[in-house]
């Protein structure tokens, strides 16, 4: 589960993230070095709407997962720390790190959608564009939508096929389309909505 990278490791450590006197709010370790985050409230709205629709579907369903979205969730990938903007995992994992703190931060591996949205033109772009793409693949979670709200609403999902170590381009649904996107849980769920629900008030 390791991803070489050309740059030097950096001397940060998860102690050294949650140390800090905002508990490491608005920040991902990365190979050693703190990211900081710094979203916009087009993106937060986005990844609000988002969140309400894998959320409502997975309710409707009666699937035992938990729905996490906000920058305090975190999961474990071979590069460190990550903050999805949207993960869906099964709730007793989630349970876990809520009641017991036992793991804190949630592992990859245990998720079963991550969602990522799109701030064009920050540092932040090519990480969710490239890096992720093979951390979260590494980590063997099975679907990763990459949002973009600008210049027009938009899911690309990628899905990761049994035995693969690589994503492919399942579909990509634009405003004005209808995303319909399957997901695997105790009890699997099927989202259903239009990109164009994140620009909408």
């Amino acid at each position: 589960m390791t991803i070489t990278h050309d740059r030097r490791f950096g001397p940060y450590t998860v102690e050294d993230l949650h140390a800090r006197d905002d508990d490491g709010k608005g920040f991902e370790l990365e190979d050693g070095w703190l990211v900081e985050l710094s979203p916009s409230w087009p993106h937060n709205w986005a990844a609000e709407c988002v969140w309400e629709v894998v959320r409502s579907a997975a309710k409707e369903a009666g699937a035992d997962v938990f729905v996490a979205h906000g920058g305090e969730w975190e999961i474990t990938t071979p590069a460190g720390i990550r903050k999805p903007d949207v993960f869906v995992v099964p709730k007793g994992v989630a349970r876990a790190s809520i009641v017991h703190r036992e793991p804190r931060t949630v592992p990859g591996t245990e998720v079963l959608l991550a969602v990522e949205v799109v701030s064009p033109g920050s540092g932040s772009e090519r990480r969710d564009r490239v890096r992720k793409v093979q951390e979260y693949a590494a980590c063997g979670i099975a679907q990763y939508w990459i949002v973009d709200v600008e210049p027009r609403p938009r899911v690309q999902v990628l899905l990761l096929d049994d035995g693969a170590s690589a994503y492919r381009l399942d579909r990509t649904a634009e405003a004005g389309e209808v995303l319909t996107a399957e997901i695997k849980a105790d009890v699997g769920f099927t989202v259903v909505f239009d990109p164009q629900v994140m620009i909408e008030f």
